[in-house]
């Protein structure tokens, strides 16, 4: 059985704590194989949950104790200063986890926390989108994607955090059980919602089934790379819902749309330093990335080089 800590910090929103028990609690349910162990721990200093929603007083079983032996910590997002250090014994108790094999993960302001520990120095992390500038000027030696609704890189998984670590809690099923179980998982957290859910099961599967129509945004897309593109208008060229155009293009290209836009960005990137002498420069504007320093960084995530590099290893 594996053992998963949610470390709540004071003002971490109730939804926050109570997703990863939904998520995993379904999959145990409805999947014999699957067993985990929730704990609900808190930190020093926690008095109630923050917004949205009413605050709650909670007095979990668990402190900092409850992830000695935990698996993977999952830090919610909470009201502390972002600015500021995690309440005490906090990051010993998260580089603990770290030293002894353990996995890592944070949802939305969470992630300060984690990055507070030194843990992320030199690796990809996410946050909220409205916080991801203020998390990569604090921590400047942290590779912030701003695109990400999850990025992970080693044994740390990090969210954006609107649906309070469900795409954790889903990424962390795929990784110990496979996409099968996650999937799954996923449709029967989502299904409940409607009263006809059969019928809306198929008109789901009919549109994953249908996704090869992405295929004139997906050439739409591919000629405004030096543009700024949005969710909405990339949705409105599918001409369907921001919701739907994100499933559609998750079930066809594995990624999100902005995602999908980043990594062709990235790949034009790629073709233009091998086959033009356009300075890097001019690389990143004709792709669409604010500076050259934005391109440099998403290029070193994405091949583990510089574009100069690059250039330089294909050149004839």
């Amino acid at each position: 059985m594996s053992v998963i800590a949610v470390l709540a910090l004071d003002g971490a929103p109730g939804h926050h704590l109570t997703t990863p028990g939904l998520v995993l609690g379904t999959a145990c349910r409805g999947f014999p194989e699957v067993s985990y162990e929730v704990r609900l721990c808190t930190a020093p200093g926690f008095r109630g949950t923050g917004g949205p929603g009413p605050a709650l007083a909670l007095r979990p079983p668990y402190g900092l104790d409850g992830v000695a032996d935990a698996d993977v910590v999952l830090v919610p997002g909470h009201g502390s200063p972002r600015a500021g250090q995690p309440p005490e014994g906090v990051t010993a108790a998260l580089r603990a986890v770290a030293a002894r094999g353990g996995r890592l993960a944070a949802v939305g302001t969470g992630t300060f926390t984690l990055a507070a520990t030194g843990l992320l120095d030199g690796r990809r992390a996410t946050t909220g989108w409205r916080h991801v500038e203020e998390l990569a000027a604090l921590y400047p030696r942290i590779d912030v994607d701003p695109v990400g609704t999850v990025v992970e890189d080693g044994p740390f998984c990090t969210a954006a955090g609107v649906f309070g670590g469900m795409d954790v809690c889903l990424r962390l099923l795929a990784r110990d059980h496979g996409r099968r179980v996650a999937g799954e998982t996923s449709r029967e957290l989502i299904t409940p919602l409607h009263v006809d859910a059969d019928s809306v099961q198929e008109a789901i599967d009919r549109t994953v089934a249908e996704s090869a129509g992405l295929d004139p945004t997906l050439r739409w897309i591919d000629t405004r790379l030096h543009l700024p593109l949005t969710l909405p208008e990339i949705a409105a060229h599918a001409r369907t819902s921001t919701s739907g155009v994100t499933r559609r293009f998750r079930a066809h290209t594995g990624l999100s749309p902005l995602q999908y836009v980043l990594r062709a960005r990235l790949h034009e990137a790629m073709r233009l330093l091998r086959e033009t002498d356009t300075p890097v420069e001019g690389v990143a504007g004709a792709t669409g990335f604010p500076s050259p320093a934005a391109l440099r960084r998403h290029f070193r995530a994405l091949t583990g080089t510089t574009p100069s590099a690059y250039r330089r290893s294909h050149a004839p």
